[in-house]
């Protein structure tokens, strides 16, 4: 995944494009726009919108509706950055950011020597907070394969753990009721024609046969996979990856499985990173982010999101019809940060009561408050009040009647009255009954909709 600050992946996308040269590569690809300068902060998506522009196999079209249905539903997953960069300890991308010998690197394997059935404790986890699925590192950038592949001895099976942590992986997600997801880096730091691919055709063969062969192994002997989340195609495009044909393997392989969009097709959704933006429409989109500021265990990053700003961007996606991809970075023995453990169960026991107005919830459209913000299951509006006032709440510009409200939590009643400009909700405790948000379920008899500007033009004013 990307660092902090300037985004590492849209720079190396803009590097391998100067790489990428007609005359090594004029059979395989087609001719590419010169490369984009990243300004400083933005977003991952920028680049990925205004690359992904080859077209897709047909499989990817057919009955997408059929298999994103329970992706859709499930609305809140976790994302699992877990490799030899956990010994390190220092951020996935140390390998790169230090610029560590691949010889001194490899010798983090030994340091990477999980517990046995790590991976159980990130499904319960996951399960008591709410996630409905797993997406898990397979390999990241590092090169290291967390299987036991038959095509490079650089994997978990032989080096390091000495088992398959795959498989373990597999097994524990399943065993909680969670879908199966594999993340899966094109780029590889550690292969000999990782870079050399751009400029060497034989290179180029020899490491798109090597990642097709790793993509079809991870779905061939590991049962049913529900997500294959591709990330980082640095440094060759569409063309050069022969993604088209990657996609139809995949298909081959897994007729029901959701692809992203990483690997320069359009995929089944798309993957804003570190910010939520929702798609235009219609597209299917997930919001992937950290829990502090690190993908992979990072010992000494503590900027960690509390339970209330987990919960607040939970809701922020599903009010706009995506889904929220959380991480968690595991340490080397497999254990799971003790401040990720206590800001999952809190986020946990929220879901617990209040689940159903994200998991069931409509696009929405009402979104204006100074402490609350919303979501929808058809004519039923949820006030998520993330600072309590005390007392009583408004809302602004309601445009619908609204018919009832009460406590979510509790079903408690709530006195209310309302005029064209105003919903005001009174004889409320001075405490926050929930934490760390207080749900407000307002049922209309129609779908809520907002008109704030409404309410600032005509709102009668004294002396007017």
């Amino acid at each position: 995944m990307n660092q902090k600050g300037i985004n590492r992946r849209d720079w190396l996308k803009g590097a391998g494009a100067s790489l990428l040269t007609a005359a090594t590569l004029k059979a395989q690809t087609t001719p590419q726009p010169p490369a984009q300068q990243i300004p400083e902060g933005q977003t991952s998506t920028h680049m990925l919108d205004a690359q992904e522009s080859v077209g897709e196999p047909p499989a990817i079209a057919a009955n997408r509706e059929q298999r994103m249905q329970w992706w859709h539903a499930a609305r809140f997953g976790m994302f699992v950055h877990w490799g030899l960069y956990s010994a390190r300890a220092r951020h996935e991308w140390a390998m790169e950011n230090e610029a560590i010998p691949i010889e001194e690197y490899m010798a983090f394997t030994k340091q990477f020597k999980p517990k046995p059935n790590a991976p159980r404790d990130f499904a319960r986890l996951a399960k008591a907070a709410g996630q409905k699925y797993i997406v898990m590192t397979t390999k990241h950038h590092e090169g290291f394969c967390l299987w036991d592949t038959k095509l490079t001895n650089y994997n978990a099976a032989k080096q390091g753990p000495g088992r398959d942590l795959v498989r373990e992986y597999v097994d524990a997600a399943r065993s909680e009721g969670l879908r199966v997801g594999f993340y899966y880096s094109l780029m590889d730091w550690h292969h000999p024609d990782g870079a050399k691919c751009a400029t060497d055709e034989a290179a180029r063969r020899r490491f798109v046969d090597y990642t097709h062969g790793l993509i079809r192994e991870l779905l061939t002997n590991y049962g049913k996979i529900d997500v294959l989340w591709y990330d980082v195609a640095w440094p060759l495009d569409a063309a050069g990856w022969e993604s088209v044909q990657m996609n139809e393997m995949v298909f081959q392989l897994q007729p029901e499985i959701i692809v992203n969009n990483r690997n320069k097709l359009q995929g089944d959704f798309s993957t804003p990173e570190q910010h939520i933006t929702a798609e235009s429409g219609g597209r299917a989109w997930e919001s992937c982010m950290t829990l502090n500021d690190s993908w992979g265990y990072q010992r000494a990053d503590d900027n960690w999101k509390n339970s209330r700003t987990v919960i607040r961007n939970l809701i922020t996606c599903a009010r706009d019809g995506g889904n929220y991809l959380l991480n968690i970075g595991p340490r080397a023995d497999g254990s799971i940060p003790e401040e990720s453990v206590r800001i999952l169960q809190e986020v946990g026991q929220w879901m617990s009561k209040n689940g159903d107005t994200i998991y069931k919830s409509d696009r929405c459209e009402p979104r204006r408050s100074a402490y609350a913000s919303y979501t929808r299951t058809g004519n039923t509006l949820f006030m998520h009040v993330h600072y309590w006032p005390g007392g009583d709440v408004n809302m602004c510009g309601l445009k619908a009647n609204a018919k009832s409200v009460r406590l979510y939590a509790n079903n408690q009643k709530v006195d209310f009255k309302q005029d064209p400009y105003q919903l005001h909700m009174y004889n409320l405790p001075q405490q926050a009954p929930d934490h760390p948000v207080t749900t407000l379920a307002i049922e209309c008899d129609s779908e809520p909709t907002q008109d704030n500007i409404f309410v600032r033009k005509e709102k009668p004013r004294d002396g007017v």
